[in-house]
């Protein structure tokens, strides 16, 4: 296992709230419910084309993680290398343009093995997952403020991983839980 390298987190000069932001829609509902019941619910809708989430594995036993700040709770975050599909992008194109932007590696094997919602009660958002095999160097430049730490992971030691303080995003936990398992029982 890797031991984080030390860098320090960026410094917050302001803050304030936008609207309208620039990755989401907020969309109220008036709904009325089958058995008369009126509620009024508001919504998070995504801006684009959805998004990706790559389960990147050099091998048949190891996966790469990126370490990345994590925005929404201020520290750095170990988890799989993801972002939005651009405009006129395929979900496997967008996903091997993120590999080789985060992780500096390409895939000739890209298989879509399903999507997951991330807070589907308030959110339209949807990840797909996308696993990655036969991996070579490619480095595209990416739109991160400073190079990623990429971190090679055994694939038999998920318990240990989603143990770390430093490894909380669901959608990783998640993408990795089923890459496993469906490589495990040869399912793809």
């Amino acid at each position: 296992m890797s031991k984080p390298f030390p860098r320090p987190l960026p410094t917050i000069h302001d803050r304030r709230e936008r609207q309208p932001a620039n990755l989401f829609r907020v969309e109220q509902l008036d709904l009325e419910f089958s058995n008369g019941e009126k509620r009024q619910y508001e919504r998070l809708l995504s801006r684009g084309l959805g998004a990706v989430i790559v389960v990147a594995m050099p091998d048949e036993d190891h996966v790469l993680l990126v370490r990345e700040y994590a925005c929404g709770f201020h520290r750095f975050e170990l988890g799989l290398p993801k972002g939005r599909v651009e405009k006129d992008e395929s979900l496997l194109a967008g996903a091997n343009r993120e590999l080789q932007e985060e992780c500096g590696v390409a895939a000739n094997q890209l298989t879509e093995l399903g999507q997951l919602s991330l807070a589907p009660g308030y959110m339209s958002h949807s990840t797909h997952v996308i696993l990655a095999r036969d991996l070579y160097p490619s480095r595209l430049p990416g739109d991160e403020p400073e190079e990623l730490e990429v971190i090679t992971w055994p694939m038999d030691d998920l318990v240990s991983l989603v143990q770390r303080p430093d490894c909380t995003e669901g959608r990783s936990i998640a993408a990795l839980y089923m890459a496993r398992d469906l490589v495990r029982h040869g399912q793809i």
